[in-house]
């Protein structure tokens, strides 16, 4: 079957501005490396972040949250119990969650956990190119938590794993892609000024969360949203601050201040040419 590329995405600009007008609470259990820039960039683009990651409490917040992100960028053995009850506690509340693969594929603990959780049913999964294809056991040349391989090698691959698990799969790069079994679309944009930054893309696995819950459980209409909202961030972070440590601060000014109608503007950027494997 080939992909269906959409002339127009989703609305992205309807999801941002009810994502500010909601505030949803998410839940982000991540890495002791990006606590902060997450939390911050989850305020900046108008949502409300609770950093609950021991156990007992996971579960509690698991229930109440509008959202949950699982990152196993720092995965220690007590945040990986919170992380359990976390998505089983989701499951029973019907609260979306994200998994982001951090790391998966260059690393064996977390390889194996991260499958461990594809059972529990994430909303969507968000990762590199090379985290998607080591998650779907289809190579993965990662190192650390950089990715090795292209984006557009897991245009299939991302389309089975989002069949097989009931997920959206998202993967990031210069030209992001996600897809949901049937459709596929590219998000082109943002800069590369992203990975120069700990924490840009982790945030953007919160920031999905609170898009998906903005979009009323529509995980595919989420993870575009949020896609389109960081492209457009990171491009006005650029233009104004071309270095890392400046980049930072302008992306988080720059979530809280693009418009819906910017958003709305890029969709029909969103697609592209041709048909994919």
């Amino acid at each position: 079957m080939s992909d269906v590329y959409l002339s127009s995405g989703p609305d992205a600009g309807a999801v941002l501005a009810r994502l500010r007008e909601d505030a949803p609470l998410v839940q982000c259990i991540t890495n002791s490396v990006v606590v902060n820039f997450t939390a911050n960039a989850m305020l900046a683009a108008g949502a409300s972040p609770v950093m609950a990651d021991v156990p007992g409490e996971a579960r509690e917040c698991a229930r109440v949250a509008s959202a949950l992100l699982v990152n196993l960028g720092t995965p220690r053995a007590e945040q990986r119990e919170a992380m359990r009850e976390a998505v089983a506690a989701a499951g029973a509340a019907g609260t979306p969650w994200v998994l982001d693969p951090v790391g998966v594929g260059a690393l064996s603990l977390r390889t194996d956990f991260a499958r461990e959780l594809l059972a529990d049913g994430p909303a969507v999964i968000r990762g590199n190119a090379s985290e998607i294809l080591a998650l779907a056991g289809a190579g993965g040349r990662g190192r650390g938590v950089d990715a090795a391989d292209d984006v557009e090698q897991t245009a299939g691959i991302a389309r089975e794993l989002a069949r097989s698990t009931g997920a959206v799969v998202a993967v990031s790069g210069p030209v992001d892609l996600i897809a949901d079994g049937g459709r596929v679309v590219r998000v082109h944009g943002g800069d590369p000024l992203l990975t120069r930054v700990t924490g840009a893309g982790c945030a953007l696995g919160a920031i999905v969360g609170a898009a998906v819950a903005a979009a009323g459980g529509d995980a595919f209409a989420g993870a575009v949203a949020a896609h389109v909202l960081y492209a457009e961030a990171a491009e006005r972070a650029a233009a104004v601050a071309p270095a890392p440590g400046g980049f930072a601060v302008a992306l988080l000014d720059a979530l809280a201040t693009v418009e819906p109608a910017a958003l709305a503007a890029r969709e029909p950027l969103l697609a592209g040419a041709g048909a994919g494997a």
